[in-house]
């Protein structure tokens, strides 16, 4: 049995996010499915992590085992022939028999696209909020208190599996033009809407001239009931990439 890792990319729009659910479609399933009628039996594959419902990937990775006597291409190409048209696997490469997807990986890059003209043309890959404006220079203050190790409860939803709510933030970075603004945001790992809670804020922290410095208070508090804190829509969300140790 020799193990893989897979890089997928994925619309998200019409999946109810990654982890497999009952009588729901979600990306995991639908990638098993394709691998199990290849192999001729059920073929389990491990993500890097979950993405939420409407939550799109660029680069989401994934191991799986598998045993049947085939070329990493033709399991590629193979595994495309059957999946729809909103997922695509970029490669597949073969890995050590130790390695894992989720726990391997040393850092997560989330992109997330607000567009600054309700058009039907972005509406399935860029959220809208309406009379949002974004300051350059408050944003780059803020993002020096995300920055680090903290405690992020205050920018997640509560989730009892989890032992604690320490994530080190690794970069952030801002830009906008005439047509969108973007944020990327890397971390070792990120806690259930956080991506979505922190750009919401910092916007909220635009729309109503707030200090930077309200977000040092913000995760202290350890608290998501501030009202300046917002889970925006999924939309704009992207999985970028994962970065694994060489």
């Amino acid at each position: 049995m020799k193990r893989y890792l897979m890089k997928i990319a994925y619309d998200g729009t019409d999946f109810n996010g990654w982890q497999i659910q009952p009588n729901a479609r979600t990306v995991q399933q639908t990638i098993e499915d394709a691998l199990g009628k290849i192999s001729k039996r059920k073929c389990a594959i491990v993500g890097s992590g979950r993405t939420d419902s409407g939550v799109h990937a660029l680069g989401q990775y994934a191991h799986f085992d598998f045993d049947i006597a085939m070329t990493e291409q033709q399991i590629l190409l193979a595994v495309n022939s059957l999946l729809p048209r909103d997922i695509k696997i970029l490669y597949v490469e073969q890995v050590n028999e130790d390695f894992h997807a989720r726990y391997d990986a040393k850092e997560r890059i989330y992109r997330f696209s607000i567009s600054k003209n309700k058009t039907p043309f972005n509406a399935r890959f860029s959220s809208y909020i309406p009379r949002a404006v974004w300051y350059d220079d408050k944003i780059n203050r803020c993002f020096e208190y995300f920055m680090g190790e903290h405690d992020f409860t205050s920018f997640s939803k509560y989730n009892p599996d989890l032992k604690h709510n320490r994530c080190i933030i690794k970069s952030l970075n801002f830009w906008q033009n005439d047509e969108e603004a973007i944020f990327e945001i890397s971390a070792n790992r990120f806690l259930h809407n956080m991506v979505r809670r922190i750009v919401g804020t910092l916007t909220n922290i635009c729309i109503t001239d707030s200090e930077p410095e309200i977000v040092k208070y913000l995760i202290e508090r350890e608290n998501p009931t501030h009202k300046l804190i917002t889970t925006i829509p999924p939309q704009g969300l992207f999985l970028k990439d994962v970065i694994y140790p060489k």
